[in-house]
C-alpha cells in the first residue's frame, strides 16, 4: 500500500520562510560595502548588494525611503543600513529591506580604484594628446571579450545588421576573476600583431565592481595605452566606469554602443557622402568665384592701363629710334669715308712712285737690296738705278 505524502507548493514554502524570517530578523543595523548598485529609472527604487570580506546579501530600498538620504550612494561606499530581512517570494531570494542608510566611508576596492586612477592621471595616461583617432570607415574590427558572452553576441548582431561588409576578428578572453587581467592583456597584444585591424573593441556586460575589477588592473591600463591600434572601451552599463574607460582612446557606454560606433549603416554612409559632396561643391563654387573675381580685376587693370595704346606709342618710339639710328649710321659712314679718302691721298702722296717722279731714284745691288750707304757697294759692283720713267745700270768706279 502506497504511503501518502503531504506536499507544499514552492509559493507556500517561500511564504512560510518569509513569516519565520520577518518575525525574527527585523529592526536591524547592518554595516558593509555597496556593490552592484542600480537605481531603477522609472520606479526610483534602489537595488544593490551589501558585502564584506566573507559574505554578501541583496538589498532593496524603496523610493519612499531613499528620498530621505542626504548623499548619493555609489559602488564601493561603506554604509550603515537599518531595516529588516525579508524574502522575495517569486524568486525565493533573501534580501534586506532598507529603511535608513548612512555613509560609513569608501570600501577597499573603491579606494584602490581611486588611487590607481590618480596615479595614472598624474602620469599622463589619460591625456587626450595620446588618444588615437577612431577610424570612421573601418574594414576590420578586433574584439577582446568572452566569446560565449551575451555582450559578444550583441556586438556581432549589431555589426552584421548595420554593416555586414565588415570583417570581425575575435580574441576570446577571460573577463572576470583573478586571471582576467592577464588574459585581457594577452588578447590586446595578440590583436596588435594583425596590421589589417583598424580598431579594437574591449568589452563585457555589466556586473558588480568585483566582476569588472580586471578592467581596473594597472597591467590592462598600460596594455591599452601601448596598443598601436585604437581601442574602444565598452565595459558594463552606462553608469559603470573602469580604469580602461579613462585610458582607452574612446569610451562607449555599452558594448552595443561600441558596435554602433564602428559600424555606420548604409544610410549613414550615403548621408556622409552626400554631405561631403555638398562640402566639395561649396568649396569648388567658392574657388571658382574667387578666380572669377581675379579675372574681373585683371580685366579692369587691362582696361584702365589701355595696353593697346601703350603698344602703339612704343611702336612709334621704335620707328623713331630706327630712323634716328639709320641717319646716325649714314652720317658716320659718310664721315668715315671722308677720313679714308683723306688718308688715301696722304698715302698716295708719300708712295715711292710719287717720290721718284719728283726727281728721286732708288739704287739696288745685284741681289736687289736697296743701297742706302756708299759703303754698302764695292768698286766695280754693278748697280741698278730706278728712276720715275725707267731704270739704268751703273758701276761704282771710286
Amino acid at each position: 500500500m502506497s504511503k501518502e505524502y503531504s506536499y507544499l507548493t514552492v509559493t507556500s514554502l517561500n511564504s512560510k520562510i518569509r513569516n519565520l524570517i520577518e518575525g525574527s530578523l527585523d529592526s536591524l543595523w547592518v554595516k558593509g560595502e555597496i556593490s552592484n548598485y542600480h537605481l531603477h529609472p522609472s520606479s526610483g527604487h534602489m537595488y544593490f548588494t551589501l558585502k564584506d570580506n566573507s559574505g554578501e546579501i541583496r538589498c532593496v530600498m524603496f523610493r519612499g525611503n531613499n528620498n530621505r538620504i542626504k548623499f548619493k550612494p555609489e559602488n564601493g561606499f561603506q554604509v550603515r543600513l537599518f531595516g529588516s530581512v525579508t524574502i522575495y517570494e517569486q524568486r525565493g531570494q533573501i534580501q534586506l529591506k532598507v529603511a535608513t542608510m548612512d555613509p560609513e566611508g569608501a570600501g577597499d576596492l573603491f579606494l584602490a580604484f581611486e588611487l590607481l586612477k590618480k596615479n595614472l592621471l598624474d602620469e599622463g595616461l589619460f591625456n587626450d594628446h595620446f588618444k588615437k583617432e577612431i577610424p570612421k570607415y573601418p574594414k576590420t574590427i578586433g574584439i577582446v571579450t568572452s566569446g560565449s558572452s551575451a555582450a559578444f553576441q550583441d556586438i556581432i548582431n549589431i555589426i552584421k545588421r548595420r554593416a555586414p561588409q565588415l570583417n570581425i576578428i575575435l580574441c576570446s578572453v577571460i573577463v572576470q576573476g583573478s586571471s582576467g587581467a592577464e588574459s585581457i592583456v594577452q588578447g590586446i597584444q595578440d590583436l596588435n600583431t594583425f596590421s589589417e585591424i583598424d580598431v579594437i573593441i574591449l568589452g563585457r556586460g555589466g556586473g558588480s565592481i568585483e566582476d569588472l575589477w580586471c578592467f581596473n588592473e594597472e597591467i590592462v591600463a598600460r596594455s591599452i595605452f601601448s596598443s598601436v591600434i585604437p581601442i574602444i572601451s565598452a565595459v558594463g552599463h552606462e553608469t559603470d566606469f573602469t580604469i580602461s574607460d579613462f585610458v582607452s582612446d574612446l569610451r562607449a557606454p555599452t558594448p552595443s554602443a561600441a558596435a554602433e560606433i564602428v559600424s555606420l549603416t548604409k544610410e549613414e554612409v550615403l548621408a556622409s557622402l552626400k554631405n561631403f559632396r555638398l562640402i566639395l561643391f561649396q568649396s569648388l563654387k567658392k574657388t571658382i568665384e574667387k578666380e572669377m573675381l581675379k579675372i574681373d580685376y585683371l580685366e579692369n587693370r587691362v582696361r584702365y592701363q589701355q595696353p593697346g595704346k601703350q603698344i602703339l606709342v612704343q611702336k612709334d618710339k621704335i620707328f623713331e629710334l630706327r630712323n634716328r639710328l639709320i641717319k646716325y649710321i649714314q652720317f658716320e659712314n659718310k664721315n668715315k669715308n671722308q677720313k679714308i679718302a683723306s688718308i688715301y691721298k696722304q698715302l698716295v702722296g708719300l708712295s715711292p712712285e710719287k717720290v721718284i717722279n719728283r726727281g728721286y731714284s732708288i739704287v739696288y745691288s745685284n741681289s736687289n737690296k736697296i743701297i742706302r750707304n756708299s759703303s754698302d757697294v764695292e768698286i766695280g759692283d754693278r748697280l741698278t738705278v730706278q728712276t720715275g720713267n725707267g731704270s739704268l745700270v751703273a758701276e761704282k768706279i771710286e
